[in-house]
């Protein structure tokens, strides 16, 4: 029976607000490109940063499968680990398992590289230097996931033990009752979100839809194209279309 607690509620809270935040980003960039939506996509993309941010200090003082010293990142593991997957051979992990621990490290780096362009691209300068950088890391990024959700499925195909539920009650079989955790450490789960919820509600409490620009611990960052620019822009298209018409003539 899936009775042994492993993964905490910070640890579980943490990998849906993960998730949640970049389907929200990339659905948004990949859809509203033009639209005024579009800033909402950086909006969510710097929550993310900040969740992860949290998460990097929860992986240091977290219960003891949430702390990165339990990751299993020996590139020999997680050959074995694979293997396993094609063989049937089965050993239960307590915490993350090899896979799901380069997973973790991965996604993390990308979701930082995606808000540091992402940073550069909208604080002043040159915006298109950094655009392909940015979605590089974007695509890579849903390409892990793609390849991430295709091993838990077939994990728990293969394995039938219930692992792809382990992120919603923080629960396995088979694992040794000394390597749970005493406590899903409720409360914590409950400032973590009570945290986010108040740094998402103060970026959109300063973000500015006439400009679409947002202030960020007092720089300004431009989320989107300003009035006077698409302005700007209609009046040289006219204008160049009348010089056209005048050489016509």
């Amino acid at each position: 029976m899936r009775n042994n607690l492993v993964y905490d509620l910070p640890l579980r809270l943490f990998h849906w607000l993960f998730a949640g935040l970049f389907a929200t980003a990339y659905v948004v960039a990949s859809t509203a490109e033009d639209s005024s939506l579009f800033p909402w996509h950086m909006l969510a993309g710097l929550t993310l940063v900040f969740v992860v941010l949290a998460r990097v200090a929860w992986g240091l003082f977290g219960t003891r499968h949430a702390r990165f010293t339990s990751f299993r990142l020996n590139p020999a593991d997680l050959f074995r680990y694979l293997e396993g997957l094609f063989t049937g051979g089965k050993a239960a992990v307590a915490g993350h398992n090899p896979a799901s621990s380069w997973v973790a490290v991965v996604l993390m780096i990308l979701a930082l590289g995606l808000g540091a362009t992402g940073y550069l691209m909208t604080s002043g300068g040159n915006p298109e230097s950094y655009e392909e950088e940015h979605e590089f890391l974007a695509n890579t990024f849903l390409l892990i996931v793609v390849l991430h959700i295709a091993g838990v499925v077939f994990h728990s195909l293969r394995h039938r033990d219930g692992f792809a539920l382990t992120m919603v009650d923080g629960r396995k079989q088979g694992i040794d009752p000394a390597d749970t955790i005493a406590s899903p450490r409720s409360a914590i789960g409950v400032v973590f979100i009570a945290v986010v919820a108040a740094f998402a509600v103060n970026v959109v409490r300063n973000y500015d839809a006439g400009s679409q620009t947002l202030n960020l611990f007092g720089t300004t960052l431009q989320l989107g194209e300003q009035e006077g620019d698409e302005q700007g822009e209609a009046a040289g298209s006219s204008e160049h279309a009348g010089e056209e018409q005048d050489e016509d003539d």
